[in-house]
């Protein structure tokens, strides 16, 4: 093992320069909006450059990269869409041209989550070369997620008919070996009212009064909740409120909000929309109708898979063989017994969908610190993306150990 280290490390080491600065052009390179086209391009040429033995962009335009055609199938996955960048006069740089300072690189998107996307490429070559990756096709699977995580890795299973043994998930760990996180339920509330002029509004049903009543139930609730001992305790948040009135000077006769609700174990859709249901008065409930919500929207080639906004909780013990396998990657590594961290991610992930819906073994490693996600001060070390190579290449080793 101690070989396979040394050698490792110097692969790495060799390609530090080309690592870097393959990072520092796909994060110049937008991809707001979902729209990933320009960007996976650009990793589609350096997983070619690299000798990848097939690269393409999937139906629902993920950018796909694959080596060997062994039995046991392992998938590194990195979603390389960002969010946008809010008010643009809150950077006081190009966000994405970015800036280096002490080490760290702050742009958008190099944390969010191109942060793991030269690690995993490099990391799957490197592999390859080494002999790690011996009896398994590997797949990089560079997808659309920001806006509704998971519906890109949905895509590509099934219309690739690809199932992973194991799946890493590049989402911001801070180097540690995380294996879960809460779930979310995604829904909209509705009320009907009545409308009438503004001037004689007794004669009127205000719809946004009577959601105002589930509004405060709702931010009294959240406090009450159920808890886990590692995943946490459910959050319910309304994120969105709106009305439909025939005039600003007439009584609203619509009012709707959308409720973000994170969910532990224990947590059921039934059970969410029990609860919700629970906290509008008796008197109005016949006026009110709670909608699940269905991602429906085109990527960016035009294509829709229709995905459920159930984002289940999930995780795996930490004696599960694939976290032991990164634990003890992390361990030969860098020689630390801080493995885990927290072990957790406190939003969700396309684990949702990997282990959440599907049940296939995931666990997450990847560079730099979530909180900082989605910030204008979003930043990674760039020293992590570079030595995060090395546990996306010795993983595949450290799996078959522990079979």
């Amino acid at each position: 093992m101690q070989s396979t280290i040394d050698q490792l490390n110097q692969r790495v080491e060799a390609a530090r320069e080309d690592i870097l600065k393959f990072f520092r052009e796909i994060v110049a390179i937008p991809s707001m909006n979902s729209d990933i086209e320009k960007v996976g391009e650009r990793i589609g040429e350096e997983m070619r450059k690299l000798g990848f033995d097939k690269v393409y962009v999937d139906k629902y335009g993920s950018i796909v990269g694959k080596i060997g055609n062994g039995p046991r199938i392992i998938l590194f996955d990195s979603h390389i869409d960002t969010v946008g960048i809010g008010d643009p006069s809150q950077w006081q740089w190009d966000p994405f041209v970015g800036k280096v300072e002490n080490g760290m690189l702050y742009a958008r998107g190099a944390l969010d989550e191109k942060n793991s996307t030269p690690g995993m490429v490099y990391g799957m070559a490197i592999a390859r070369d080494l002999g790690l990756l011996d009896g398994y096709t590997a797949y990089y699977l560079g997808n659309i997620e920001e806006w509704c995580d998971g519906v890109g890795c949905a895509a590509f299973s099934d219309w690739e008919g690809v199932v992973p043994d194991f799946v890493v998930i590049g989402e911001p760990t801070k180097m540690k070996v995380y294996h879960g996180h809460k779930g979310r339920l995604e829904l909209e509330v509705v009320c009907k009212g009545k409308s009438a002029h503004a001037a004689s509004n007794y004669m009127g049903d205000n719809a946004i009064t009577k959601m105002m009543h589930l509004v405060n139930a709702i931010d009294k609730m959240d406090a009450t909740l159920r808890t886990h001992p590692f995943l946490g305790q459910g959050r319910i948040t309304v994120t969105r409120i709106s009305s439909v009135s025939p005039s600003d000077n007439a009584v609203p006769d619509e009012c709707r909000i959308f409720i973000d609700r994170r969910v532990t174990f224990g947590d059921t859709v039934d059970s969410v929309l029990e609860e919700i249901s629970n906290a509008i008065p008796e008197k109005y409930r016949h006026d009110f109708r709670i909608d699940q919500l269905v991602w429906t929207e085109p990527s960016h080639t035009g294509a829709v898979y229709a995905y459920d906004k159930y984002f289940p909780s999930w995780a795996l013990e930490e004696d599960h063989s694939l976290v032991k396998a990164g634990a003890e990657t992390s361990k030969a590594l860098w020689n630390t017994e801080d493995v885990f961290g927290q072990g957790k991610w406190d939003f969700s992930t396309n684990g949702n969908y990997w282990c959440g819906k599907k049940g296939i073994p995931c666990i997450g490693f990847g560079p730099g610190d979530e909180i900082y996600a989605h910030n204008v001060d979003e930043h990674v070390p760039l020293e992590e993306v570079v030595q995060a190579t090395k546990f996306y290449a010795l993983l595949p080793k450290m799996i078959a150990n522990n079979q």
